[in-house]
């Protein structure tokens, strides 16, 4: 790359990590670039569920802005309260802190772009598939699929595109560790039972501990419906989820009931969650890693919006340090990856060693659910649990 980079700063991937990076570096004077494959709004199969701290972080980047998605994010979901079901049929009701809700990825992925489009200079490029990452010493190239279509070089690139980062395979050759993957579908229903449009629901099964189904409202009276696992414990028992989801709902003795009457609006997707709790490298020379990228899904309860936004702004603040001292040499950037660790890997790894503790042992879990009962240590378990 003898010419100077066209960008400061290249984003691959316009989801809520990037979208977050992308808000974060805005007012700093640089050339962003934001890249995705798909052209939005678009699908995102997931379970839908967006955590509090995801609003908390964006609250705390910019309140007027946190308050403009909220404004005009519909259809969507407003939700405080959780029940969640042991193996036993014991049943525990939470009330969670921090205000949340759950909206189809196909909305607020949307929403979140569109916050970058009104709010930032960012340049934003959609259907732009990328095949392959170069780094060099003057910059870092993306080359997209298209090879009618120029490439796009930047000074340091944040990859925040997801499960299945181009990026991440490219620079640095990781591939899937079972025992920190899990696996999940999702199919949308309405017409559901004994719902009431603001609870999210979990149910944990003693045949298959390693994971949950789960009901949660996404407005309009749709709900997403789903059950994920640990995917070395669905390579083990050779479980089909995409079989075994419709089975489970016809069969499971609360569930069957409440969905006799349902209407099924979806085909049942699959999808893949890079689950956090053991060190990965998420910077290398000129490049930065983010969200699901960086692997940062929590593994005890599955959800990664918080992380992917939470990591896109550090990330962002570390490439303004980066692009005012025109340093993005590993070690310079490494405070970046101590920044995670201290934030969010080190609780991430907490809850995979107390998921691997639970899961072999529904006895357990049942136990756990009589002891919340008591307040002291429901307020213990809800902070573990986030």
């Amino acid at each position: 790359m003898e010419t100077p980079p066209d960008y400061d700063v290249a984003i691959l991937g316009a989801g809520p990590a990037g979208a977050a990076c992308a808000l974060a570096l805005h007012g700093h004077g640089l050339r962003v670039v934001m890249v995705d494959k798909a052209m939005f709004p678009r699908d995102k199969v997931c379970g839908d569920a967006i955590p509090g701290l995801a609003l908390k972080a964006l609250r705390q980047l910019n309140p007027a802005w946190h308050a403009e998605l909220l404004a005009t994010l519909t259809p969507r979901a407003d939700t405080r309260d959780s029940r969640v079901v042991a193996p036993n049929g014991r049943e525990l009701r939470i009330r969670w802190q921090l205000p949340t809700f759950n909206s189809a990825r196909l909305h607020f992925d949307d929403h979140l772009l569109n916050l970058v489009r009104r709010r930032t200079n960012t340049e934003i490029r959609e259907s732009y598939a990328v095949r392959d990452v170069h780094t060099t010493a003057a910059g870092v190239q993306l080359l997209p699929t298209d090879s009618s279509v120029a490439p796009i070089t930047a000074r340091v690139l944040v990859a925040c595109d997801g499960a299945n980062s181009v990026a991440a395979r490219c620079l640095t050759q990781r591939t899937i560790d079972k025992a920190y993957h899990c696996a999940a579908v999702r199919a949308y229903y309405s017409g559901i039972a004994e719902v009431d449009g603001t609870t999210t629901e979990f149910f944990f099964l003693h045949e298959y501990m390693a994971g949950y189904c789960w009901i949660f409202p996404v407005g309009n009276g749709v709900y997403n419906v789903g059950f994920g696992m640990l995917s070395e414990a669905v390579a083990r028992q050779r479980v089909d989820l995409k079989k075994m989801l419709p089975q489970l709902l016809a069969t499971h003795p609360e569930l069957a009931r409440r969905f006799a009457g349902a209407q099924q609006l979806s085909e049942v997707e699959g999808f893949g969650l890079p689950l956090g709790g053991r060190p990965r490298p998420l910077v290398g020379e000129r490049y930065l890693l983010c969200g699901d990228a960086a692997s940062l899904i929590d593994p005890l309860q599955g959800h990664g919006i918080d992380t992917a936004m939470q990591s896109g702004i550090l990330a962002a603040q570390q490439v303004v340090r980066s692009c005012q001292q025109n340093n993005f040499n590993h070690a310079f950037l490494a405070d970046y990856e101590q920044q995670i660790h201290h934030k969010i890997s080190r609780k991430l790894a907490r809850s995979y060693r107390l998921m691997r503790l639970v899961a072999p042992r529904p006895w357990l879990m049942n136990v756990g659910f009589a002891l919340a009962r008591q307040p002291l240590l429901k307020r213990w378990l809800l902070r573990v649990a986030g």
